[in-house]
């Protein structure tokens, strides 16, 4: 017995070293593309081509060739975390809107689209984490592929809070699953050497954007569904515009998700040459690990909604939920200004409309759209 045992112990070590490895020297290095030499895909845009086609998820201007690769897929959320020892992040500036919201612990989490940012060449987008119950509505609004690890609560599970069943939900509201538990390596895999210092392991998730699209083509889900639908075919644009000629003399943003937790505290400066502006969280600029630059948006939109928390079946743990639906008050940024508005969304699918004082929709500007959801009540200040 003492010798079966022993074996075994050997076997499981020798198994464990071999899939680490696999993870630590499979061909991905920050920055690089994850396709083949032969993956006809991706392509070079050339910098004289016209940007006349606009992308309907963020209205930026892009190529022809641009919008006949987008036009083939669909959109594809992916949640993205934001422990303080999992940045920098991967892949975030490649996406047209990204929506940020608290998770647990005064932690927030982050769930990018992407689509026309991703369509001349993929990119590698980590660490994903996994889903959460109120990011569902926002994946809605797209019929996006939904990617993450996982997430609380099947629907028979007796020890997790219906309000909190994000893998129940998934399959209930019949969304496009992407888990990572049913997707291997190269299009998701951990990748322990991704970051310059050693991290647990949940930080670790690289997805690949190409990759994963590939995949949904092969689960019949391409811009029209296994039933021939099109995943716009109830999409409603936002309005967009160029950008004001005369810019505002709001310069800064200052957001804090909880009281206190300065690492997660959230500032945008304004940059006057490029009219957009840069992230920087824990007094410490945002960057993107793939490109080294700092994130920047175009549009920064503050949501305040009414907070609550759930049980998860984790003992202590904060499970923490956001009324999606309804209204609310919103402070939308772009041109150096500042709008005091109203947040709207009628229910789960529809889109959620920006409106000013008058009840009018909001324009924004074409570019990344950043949504910071925070509690009502938290600090959200502009100078």
């Amino acid at each position: 017995g003492i010798v079966g045992l022993a074996l075994y112990l050997i076997a499981t070590g020798i198994s464990f070293g071999v899939f680490r490895l696999l993870g630590r020297f499979a061909p991905m290095k920050s920055g690089t593309s994850q396709t083949s030499s032969g993956d006809q895909s991706h392509f070079v845009i050339d910098p004289s081509i016209p940007r006349t086609e606009a992308c309907p998820t963020s209205g930026m201007l892009y190529t022809k060739q641009e919008r006949e690769k987008w036009e083939k897929t669909r959109p594809l959320a992916i949640m993205i975390e934001n422990h303080a020892e999992s940045r920098p992040q991967s892949g975030l500036s490649r996406a047209d809107v990204v929506y940020e919201a608290g998770a647990e612990g005064g932690i927030s989490r982050f769930m990018g689209v992407f689509y026309c940012g991703i369509a001349a060449q993929g990119t590698n987008v980590a660490p994903v984490r996994s889903a959460r119950t109120y990011f569902l509505p926002w994946v809605l609004e797209y019929d996006a592929l939904y990617n993450h690890v996982g997430g609380a609560g099947n629907c028979s599970d007796p020890t997790v809070d219906e309000r909190a069943k994000a893998l129940c939900q998934i399959d209930t509201y019949k969304i496009k699953d992407m888990d990572q538990f049913g997707i291997s390596f190269p299009t998701c895999y951990r990748n322990y050497d991704r970051l310059d210092h050693p991290v647990a392991t949940e930080h670790t998730m690289v997805c690949v954007t190409d990759k994963l699209l590939k995949l949904a083509s092969e689960r019949g889900w391409t811009n029209v569904d296994a039933k021939g639908v099109p995943w716009d075919k109830n999409f409603e644009q936002w309005k967009f515009k160029d950008d004001a000629k005369e810019k505002g003399n709001v310069s800064s943003i200052h957001i804090e998700f909880w009281e206190d937790n300065t690492d997660y505290f959230v500032d945008w400066k304004h940059d006057s040459p490029t009219n957009s502006y840069l992230r920087s969280h824990g007094k410490t600029p945002h960057t993107d690990l793939n490109n080294k630059k700092q994130i920047s948006a175009k549009n920064v939109v503050v949501l305040f909604m009414r907070e609550s928390s759930a049980n998860d079946g984790y003992e202590d743990n904060v499970h923490l939920l956001y009324a999606t639906k309804g209204s609310g008050k919103a402070q939308i940024y772009l041109d150096g200004e500042e709008i005091l508005g109203t947040w709207k969304k009628a229910d789960r699918e529809s889109r959620l409309m920006l409106l000013d004082s008058e009840g009018e929709e909001i324009e924004l500007n074409r570019g990344l759209i950043w949504f910071e959801i925070v509690p009502v009540g938290s600090v959200a200040e502009a100078n």
